[in-house]
């Protein structure tokens, strides 16, 4: 039996670790892909300040679907010993928080330039990744994200081969591959699946690369979730609202009590909500 279990980046909502945690609550939402607390990265905090933080997720029952982390989002030809370091505090940050998975890029390639040329130190970068994690119980998710070597399914997938580790697995994100004119679905998802335990839900427009709520851009979410389901996936869908410019709220089948919410990070997080679970009903009936 398939089982979709949903997370949120709940900076998206508001910054301080109260509110977050008060409006997913409201909406059942129970575990976080932690990126920012209260104004801060979360892999900029100490390791004492983690474990107060931890701390208050525990007296409210919430759980850390993931560490939303920054890195691999810098550029492929910055000094790589700095970020090695801030990912070694990560991997400290994710065991305090008992988080399962931890969020990760694969570097930014100079514009205009051929990703190929970088393709061995990417590699090289990860291998070192794997080799520093090896003591942790932790998976590493590599993000599809734009201008990354991985922003295409094909190099997605070369990076899934050729590191071949089992520590090593893919977030899928249709919005990101619709902003790099990359085909959701069959295309990307069946190239990629095998590899997929992880989903970061928000859709997009390949006419202007805006993000939409899910099943109203071309991401093809319910297609992939509808395959997902039947092929029993069990794993986070963790919410990534990003709509602070949606505005054409009159497309949106959505209660009025939710439209005429003042604009801000609880009415983007309530239309995201209502809108994936909206399609997994009709998934499920």
């Amino acid at each position: 039996m398939a089982q979709f279990i949903i997370s949120a980046f709940a900076d998206e909502i508001a910054q301080d670790l109260q509110t977050q945690m008060d409006v997913l609550e409201e909406y059942g939402v129970r575990y976080i892909e932690m990126r920012g607390v209260n104004g801060k990265g979360l892999v900029t905090y100490p390791l004492d300040e983690v474990r107060e933080i931890k701390k208050r997720l525990d007296k409210r029952g919430f759980k850390l679907s993931s560490v939303g982390s920054p890195i691999g989002k810098i550029n492929i030809t910055d000094d790589f010993e700095p970020h090695m370091e801030l990912f070694k505090h990560t991997l400290q940050i994710a065991e305090i928080m008992g988080a399962p998975y931890i969020r990760m890029f694969s570097f930014f390639i100079p514009k205009g330039e051929d990703p190929a040329r970088y393709r061995d130190e990417v590699m090289e970068r990860w291998n070192r990744f794997i080799q520093a994690s090896g003591d942790y119980d932790v998976l590493l998710l590599h993000e599809n994200e734009k201008d990354i070597y991985g922003d295409t399914a094909e190099r997605c997938l070369d990076l899934m081969k050729t590191l071949n580790s089992p520590k090593v697995k893919s977030v899928f994100d249709p919005a990101n591959f619709i902003q790099c004119d990359e085909e959701t679905y069959p295309k990307a998802y069946r190239m990629l699946k095998d590899y997929v335990v992880y989903l970061h839900i928000k859709d997009a427009l390949y006419e202007d690369r805006s993000v939409v709520p899910s099943g109203y851009g071309d991401g093809k979410v319910k297609e992939i979730l509808t395959d997902l389901y039947k092929n029993g996936f069990e794993g986070f869908l963790s919410l990534e609202p990003h709509l602070q410019r949606f505005k054409d709220y009159g497309r949106l089948r959505i209660d009025s009590k939710v439209l005429d919410m003042e604009d801000g990070g609880l009415k983007q997080f309530a239309i995201a909500k209502i809108a994936l679970d909206t399609i997994i009903r009709e998934i499920c009936e």
